[in-house]
């Protein structure tokens, strides 16, 4: 009797009606779609923020996974967000990867051209320096002057400094500008640059849109290593404005988004450093090349969304015109 009752258990289960379906298909971060809901919810993206997907790459970095970009944007304002996604689209990393058979810095020295670009220092120093700088930036000013001070003078013969250019159009109407003729004046004479560079952030308050180049024509008729004339036609012709947008590009694949950006040896440094603590870091690195020899000479106002979930960037304090 107890077999007939299980049989008949048995029976009644298989007649039964089958319930609501289960969707088991996965969702895949491939999807652009997907992506998009998924990376709105994690940081808080309302409808007042555009996102852009870019098409995956094989990963540089992590075996296994692909690189995906994420572009938010609001107005003229953008930040982009580097992602990682597994082969099967299942997983996304966002973070660093280090190799330790490598410096943990090397994809950024890799990236960082300095070829052509402005500079003093020692050729062949232990360490570099680059920075990406706005010069309508208050506080690119702010750090230039700090570099401008103390850099020789502590260290005349260890290190290493290039400037590069990465103007913020949405915010500053004349940088993009003073970038163009700062490449002009470097174009006719290297060392006339650093003298421009100065006066430029010197002047940085009284400088408008409408007076930028009156102004720097004004300031090259005092220099005798200038041709006032050629400097005038480079700049009207903005001769040097593909040397600035290869800057910006160069910047924008090593994750800037904001100025000022300082590399020391590839490790980028939270714009508004003070001097002691970039003093450390190049003090450290001084002592670690010494062995280490993987970074050096031989190797190679900030646009912030208002979203609060956005991957975390370095507070920088307002500089208030006087």
């Amino acid at each position: 009797m107890f077999r007939s009752l299980l049989l008949t258990i048995a029976a009644a289960l298989l007649l039964a009606p089958a319930g609501p379906a289960q969707n088991t298909a996965k969702k895949s971060a491939f999807d652009k779609a997907t992506m998009e809901a998924y990376v709105r919810h994690l940081w808080v993206l309302g409808p007042d923020f555009k996102i852009a997907v870019s098409d995956p790459k094989p990963s540089t970095l992590l075996p296994g996974f692909k690189d995906v970009t994420v572009r938010v944007s609001q107005g003229a304002m953008s930040q982009d967000i580097a992602l990682m996604i597994s082969n099967d689209g299942a997983k996304i990393v966002q973070g660093n990867v280090f190799d330790v058979n490598f410096n943990p810095f090397k994809p950024d020295l890799d990236r960082l051209k300095t070829q052509f670009q402005p500079s003093f220092g020692t050729p062949g120093a232990p360490v570099i320096l680059v920075e990406f700088s706005d010069m309508e930036c208050p506080h690119c000013k702010v750090e230039a002057e700090m570099i401008r001070k103390n850099l020789l003078q502590a260290y005349p013969t260890q290190v290493r400094f290039y400037f590069k250019e990465f103007p913020l159009e949405s915010l500053h109407p004349w940088a993009k500008p003073a970038a163009i003729a700062g490449r002009c004046v470097f174009r006719q004479n290297a060392p006339e640059f650093w003298e421009y560079h100065d006066w430029v952030f010197a002047h940085q308050e009284g400088i408008t849109p409408d007076t930028l180049k009156s102004q720097v024509m004004d300031w090259a008729k005092g220099r005798k290593d200038l041709d006032v004339l050629q400097l005038s036609k480079c700049i009207d012709d903005k001769a040097t404005e593909n040397e600035v947008d290869t800057n910006i590009a160069e910047a924008r694949t090593l994750g800037v988004d904001g100025t000022p950006a300082l590399f020391i040896n590839g490790r980028r440094v939270p714009a508004g450093t003070e001097w002691n603590n970039v003093r450390r870091i190049i003090d450290y690195e001084i002592d670690y090349q010494k062995t280490a020899k993987n970074a050096g000479e031989n190797c190679g106002c900030e646009t912030t969304l208002d979203a609060p979930g956005l991957p975390a960037k370095p507070a920088i304090t307002p500089i208030r015109k006087k």
